[in-house]
């Protein structure tokens, strides 16, 4: 297998969340913490063309994406600031870039088979509606039936799960990983100065792994490696973090054929995986 870089993505604030659709575009968070700023950017997956910049919601910052599907955002605001809990629905058109609908009193759970699942929450208990994507009209009421949304919300979470992603899981020493895993990453601890845990995500034979490394200077350093497992060969080795004191983790996943790999706080790298 092969790794080609296609671009690279920097941006002088942090990257918050990367979110890449079903229809080739890929969406980016950014946030400012200190000036409590969130701004949202598209790309092309493929090419890294730009479709639109610094898109705000009229919330400035305490403001968040619940879903992307068939090029609408989701966007979702919060109960109050610093709480976790959320509410409204806005809904942004990517081709458009305009705001398609918004509903400033439901909050959103999930989507499903063009429907837009959402509640009302009243004082002791939730109603439920079915909502269309599209126009944000409701198509169903399901008053406080919980066991037929949660029905749905499983079916969700199956459709979800099914969409070609693959995220990266920790290496455990023991009956969890084959032979062939735990012999790797223990020729590598006696080669490296491993600090923490080991990342990875395996496409046979193509091994994807980041860790931690000490160094010199009292602090680590972040590598993401590729090796093929037949050859034994590196076909990727990049440095992610130069000289950290922090362990970070979620730097980098696969969806369909691409690696989107994630460079400290404002970079991205997108690479395209090839037999």
């Amino acid at each position: 297998m092969k790794i080609k870089k296609k671009y690279t993505f920097r941006s002088k604030r942090q990257i918050w969340r990367i979110i890449p659709t079903e229809t080739n575009k890929l969406v980016i968070e950014e946030r400012e913490p200190e000036k409590k700023q969130a701004y949202f950017i598209c790309l092309q997956t493929e090419s890294g063309k730009r479709i639109f910049k610094d898109f705000q919601h009229e919330e400035k910052f305490w403001v968040g994406i619940e879903a992307v599907y068939n090029d609408l955002i989701f966007f979702h605001s919060y109960l109050k600031p610093d709480m976790p809990g959320h509410k409204g629905i806005l809904a942004f058109d990517i081709a458009e870039q305009e705001i398609k609908w918004e509903n400033k009193d439901l909050t959103f759970l999930f989507q499903l088979n063009n429907l837009i699942y959402t509640y009302l929450q009243r004082f002791d208990s939730r109603n439920h509606y079915a909502l269309n994507f599209e126009t944000g009209e409701i198509e169903e009421d399901f008053g406080s039936d919980s066991n037929k949304i949660n029905k749905l919300r499983d079916e969700a979470v199956k459709n979800q799960s099914s969409k070609d992603y693959l995220f990266p899981r920790i290496f455990y020493d023991d009956s969890s990983s084959s032979e062939q895993l735990i012999s790797f990453f223990e020729k590598l601890k006696t080669e490296e100065l491993i600090s923490g845990r080991i990342e990875f995500i395996l496409i046979d034979p193509l091994l994807l792994f980041c860790y931690h490394s000490s160094n010199s200077k009292n602090s680590m350093d972040i590598f993401l490696k590729a090796v093929d497992l037949n050859s034994g060969n590196y076909i990727l080795e990049e440095k992610l973090v130069e000289e950290t004191k922090l362990f970070l983790s979620d730097s980098f996943f696969v969806k369909s054929n691409l690696l989107f790999v994630l460079f400290g706080k404002s970079k991205l790298n997108v690479y395209e995986l090839r037999n």
